[in-house]
C-alpha cells in the first residue's frame, strides 16, 4: 500500500480549483476511438473515505480486458486532499488515484472511473482530469445521472439514449442488464462515446456494474479497513 502526499502545489480554494479545470479542459482529446473492447488491459479506479480521520484509501485494479481476470491491483492511503465541494470531487481524489496507478507493476490500459468526464457541469469530471494528467484513454461510468436528463433507454441490454445537458449529449444512458436501471457512460480522454459505451457492454457480463469497478470498490474500502480502527 502506498502513502500518498498531497502536492505542495495542489489547489486549496475553489477558485483555485476552478482555474485549474479551466485549465486543463482545453487538452481533452476527443477525436481517438480509443482501443478495441476486449483487447489489452483495462483498469477500474476507485476510493473510499474515512470522514472521521479525514483519510482517502484509492484502488487500481488492473484486468485482462478479454478474460476479465485480474492481472494487477494495488492502493493508496492518504489525507483527504480538499473540502467536498460539488463539482469539484476530482481534487478529493486524484492525489491518491494517481498514486494506486503509479504504483502498479504493468500498463493499466484503458481506465474505468467510477463517476463522470464529459458528463459534468464544467464537462470536466474525474475521468477527463485523470485522462489529461496521465495520457491515459479514461471513460466515466456513473451509477446515477448527475443533473442531467435522459430518456429511460429500452427494456434489453445494450439499448442506449442520450444524457444531455440542454440539446447537447454529455453521455448515454447504457443499460447494462435487461430491465435494470441503466449506467451513465461519458467520455473521458482519447475514446468516443460508441467506444466507451462498448466498453462498458463488454465490462458487465453479468452484473449492471463494470467488472473494473467492482473489484476497485472493494479492494479500496478492504485498504481502508486495514488503516481504521475496528
Amino acid at each position: 500500500m502506498t502513502t500518498v502526499r498531497i502536492p505542495e502545489d495542489w489547489p486549496a480554494t475553489e477558485e483555485q480549483a476552478r482555474a485549474v479545470q479551466d485549465e486543463l479542459r482545453a487538452r481533452v482529446i476527443l477525436d481517438e476511438p480509443g482501443p478495441p473492447p476486449g483487447t489489452g488491459h483495462v483498469t477500474g479506479v476507485d476510493v473510499a473515505y474515512d470522514d472521521e480521520r479525514d483519510v482517502v484509501a484509492a484502488a487500481a485494479v488492473v484486468l485482462d480486458a478479454s478474460s476479465l481476470e485480474v492481472v494487477a491491483e494495488a492502493t493508496a492511503v492518504g489525507r483527504v486532499s480538499f473540502p467536498y465541494v460539488p463539482g469539484l470531487l476530482a481534487f478529493r481524489e486524484i492525489p491518491a488515484v494517481l498514486a494506486a496507478l503509479d504504483a502498479l507493476p504493468c500498463p493499466p490500459g484503458l481506465v474505468v472511473c467510477d463517476g463522470y468526464g464529459l458528463a459534468h457541469p464544467r464537462r470536466f469530471g474525474l475521468a477527463s482530469h485523470l485522462g489529461v494528467l496521465t495520457g491515459l484513454p479514461t471513460i466515466g461510468v456513473a451509477k446515477n445521472p448527475f443533473t442531467f436528463t435522459h430518456d429511460d433507454p429500452d427494456a434489453p441490454r445494450g439499448s442506449a439514449s442520450a444524457l444531455l445537458a440542454g440539446s447537447e449529449e454529455v453521455g448515454r444512458a447504457l443499460r447494462t442488464r435487461d430491465a435494470v436501471k441503466p449506467v451513465f457512460v461519458s467520455v473521458g480522454h482519447r475514446v468516443t462515446l460508441d467506444n466507451a459505451c462498448a466498453h462498458t457492454l463488454a465490462l458487465t457480463p453479468d452484473y449492471r456494474l463494470p467488472e473494473t469497478t467492482r473489484r476497485a470498490d472493494a479492494l479500496c474500502r478492504r485498504a481502508l479497513r486495514e488503516i481504521s480502527p475496528a
